[in-house]
Order: C-alpha cells, then structure tokens, then sequence
C-alpha cells in the first residue's frame, strides 16, 4: 500500500510528458493545418484538463487512504515497545519475558511480573549482533511507565524505543539526518522535530517532513533563537524543551 502513492506520482509524470509530446507534434505540423485542427486542439485542451483534475483528486483520496491505514496500525501498536542493546542468550530457549522483566526492575527500578506481558519475542534473525526485543503490555500505563523511565538506561547500552510503522521510522530517520538525533523524539507514535529556528514540529507522514524542510533557510544562514528577555537560547537549551 505504501507504493501506491509513488505509482500514482509516476503515472501523473508520464501522463504529463506524453501529453507535452502530443502537444510539440501538433505544433510541428502546424504548416499542414485544416479545418478540424481548432476543433481537435480544443478538444485535447479540454481532454488534458480533465485528466489533470482526476488525477489530483485521486492522489489525494489514496495518500488520504494511505495516512489513515498508518494511523490505524499505529494505534494498534500503542502498547508495544522495543528494547535494544539487552545481550542475547545462546541458549535456544531464551525466555524473553524474564528477559525483559529483569531489564525494568534493575535498569528502570519499577514493579513489573511476567504476567503483565503479553507478547514477547527477538526481532530478525539470528546474527552476532544482539536482537531487539518487541514488548507488548496489557497495559497502557505501565507501557508509559517505562517509557518515561527509559533516560535511565543511559550509558548502559540498553535503549528503548517505540513501534514505528514502516513509514514513519523511514520519516523518523530521515528527519534525524537532516535536523540531527538530539533534535528529533517519537511520543505516541507522533514524530517529533526541532528545526533549526528552534521551533517544534509534528510529524507523521514523509508530506510533513518535506513541508518542514521546505521552510528552512539555507544552510549556515539559520538565526539563533531569541527568548522573551532577549537572550539567546542556547541550542541545549532548546533540545531540553522538547520534554
């Protein structure tokens, strides 16, 4: 599903191009002009506009369709998180959950059983690089818990992060490479991005992303951010504010 608006762009780009083909034919023919070539230029004008207006509003209707889907499995991993950095046992029956519940209680310092996970398992295959863990919870709640909590794994080599979709990790990513990691955060599934005015934006969708980048000066030409009293804001300062 997520090709279909890529294919709908091609689509639009070849219909432009053939229709700039046919419409440099009819100009080079001119000299052999008759009665009927008014009638058919009108036509084809007509013709090229209609399909013009059928493909906009059919780009909008699918990427419309396609944000909703995302939104969708987004929602339907709320309660899901992941867990990088824990070493893999080489042991075949790893039990993850015991795993992970070791994890909460001495990196995270929070009351967690076994029986408050749902689901459980290493992501990918095996390989010499420890697997992430997926974590589902039967609660919403103790899954905000640890997510708050996740700034104290740092320097552990344990990360936590959330369940992106397909196309809004590809966003997440691309926008830490264009604004930078300490510049970018997900909260619920909702992409997060300071820009280089200092100003917060929300993501979720590549459109989004575009708009953003779209609205920043050039490079090396960016103005620091000015607070009320007329200081400048640092740029820590400004990643802080994000929390």
């Amino acid at each position: 599903m997520e090709e279909v608006p890529r294919l709908v762009s091609e689509m639009t780009s070849m219909f432009k191009k053939r229709m700039a083909d046919f419409e440099r034919q009819q100009r080079d023919n001119a000299g052999a002009a008759n009665e009927a070539t008014p009638v058919l230029s009108a036509e084809f004008t007509a013709f090229r506009s209609f399909i013009m207006q059928f493909l906009c509003v059919f780009q909008q209707q699918v990427s419309f369709m396609v944000q909703s889907m995302d939104d969708m499995q987004m929602r339907s991993r709320r309660k899901i998180l992941l867990l990088h950095g824990v070493p893999e046992s080489d042991a075949k029956e790893e039990d993850t959950k015991q795993v992970v519940v070791k994890v909460v209680k001495d990196r995270l310092k929070l009351d967690i059983k076994p029986t408050d996970v749902k689901r459980c398992h290493r992501m990918g295959r095996t390989s010499q690089k420890a697997r992430p863990i997926l974590l589902k919870l039967h609660d919403v709640a103790l899954r905000d818990n640890i997510w708050r909590g996740k700034t104290k794994c740092k320097g552990s080599g344990v990360t936590i992060s959330e369940f992106l979709t397909k196309t809004r990790h590809s966003v997440f990513m691309e926008a830490r490479e264009k604004f930078g990691v300490s510049q970018c955060w997900t909260r619920e599934g909702i992409i997060f991005v300071l820009d280089s005015k200092g100003v917060r934006h929300r993501l979720t969708s590549r459109n989004d992303l575009d708009t953003i980048v779209l609205q920043q000066p050039e490079q090396g030409a960016a103005e620091p951010v000015v607070a009320a009293t007329g200081k400048v804001v640092p740029k820590a300062r400004r990643a802080a504010s994000r929390k």
